[in-house]
């Protein structure tokens, strides 16, 4: 019997997937449009409904709304589906389920609230630094 030669490792593509340009275009358009507490957490190895949450506070209704409609610019350029939305008025936790990528957007009463980060404390949380280039 002939022995199995080994397989040449896969080669690696330096163009990201098209699931982390987007993840990158949501986070570089919330953080231009000034959302606070910022954070990115891959959930892939924790979810069956999806990769990454995004989670961001707005310090008001108006700017959770302007956020919201930033994001739908920046799903729509990209040609992502949005699955389901729900922003009750005036309820101060707005989430946009673009599949892969689940967006969460709070007042800052609420991220204390609902406690998201302790939720999913087994995620990793990604630099934000590497989503900004």
């Amino acid at each position: 019997m002939k022995p199995k030669t080994p397989r040449k490792p896969a080669k690696t593509s330096r163009k990201a997937s098209p699931t982390l340009q987007l993840l990158k275009l949501i986070v570089q358009a919330l953080d231009a449009k000034k959302a606070e507490d910022l954070r990115v957490l891959d959930v892939s190895k924790q979810s069956s409904i999806t990769d990454y949450l995004v989670l961001a506070n707005g310090n008001s209704e108006p700017h959770l709304r302007a956020l919201r409609i930033e994001l739908e610019k920046v799903l729509d350029d990209h040609k992502a589906r949005i699955l389901g939305m729900e922003t009750a008025k005036g309820s101060g936790w707005m989430v946009i389920d673009a599949f892969e990528v689940m967006v969460h957007l709070f007042t800052a009463e609420n991220r204390d609230k609902y406690r998201m980060e302790l939720l999913w404390k087994d995620a990793t949380d990604l630099p934000l630094a590497k989503l900004l280039k």
